[in-house]
């Protein structure tokens, strides 16, 4: 699955969702009826490295990550505690590879707020993906319940 795949993936089954060009990423937002500036974050699929996230080398060729907001139950079922907020532009201090494809981790930045990342999600691991989407989604709909 490429990265264009995946978006469309995620456009075609999140009512209200949409997509936006942002900090050098795609950000998928739930903004159902635009009451909101933006909206909730639900995901982004980022495809190049930034001045403050380069973790995941994101520069080699054909490598994307699908980074998502999980919250912070689902994140401590994945992974368990919480990392601290790492200062700015350094990464959370877990023990892993960022670098990696194919599996599920805490997202280097924002783990400390329940997010979680794949690099080159594929067929192996979709449902995982999906599943985790789907928590996403739910996330975001009840976020932005507060909201209005």
């Amino acid at each position: 699955m490429n990265a264009k795949q995946l978006e469309h993936l995620i456009l075609d089954n999140y009512n209200g969702v949409i997509v936006t060009d942002a900090f050098r990423e795609r950000s998928f937002f739930y903004n159902p009826d635009g009451s909101l500036p933006k909206g909730i974050y639900l995901a982004t699929i980022k495809e190049s490295d930034g001045p403050n996230d380069k973790a995941s080398h994101l520069d080699r060729d054909g490598i994307y990550r699908l980074s998502l907001g999980v919250g912070k139950k689902q994140y401590q079922l994945l992974f368990g505690e919480i990392p601290k907020r790492p200062a700015k532009v350094d990464i959370v201090e877990l023990d892993f590879d960022f670098t990696i494809t194919g599996i599920v981790m805490p997202h280097p930045i924002y783990a400390w707020l329940g997010w979680v990342c794949i690099n080159n999600p594929d067929s192996e691991n979709l449902d995982l993906v999906e599943h985790l989407l789907d928590i996403s989604y739910q996330n975001t709909l009840a976020k932005f319940a507060k909201k209005k």
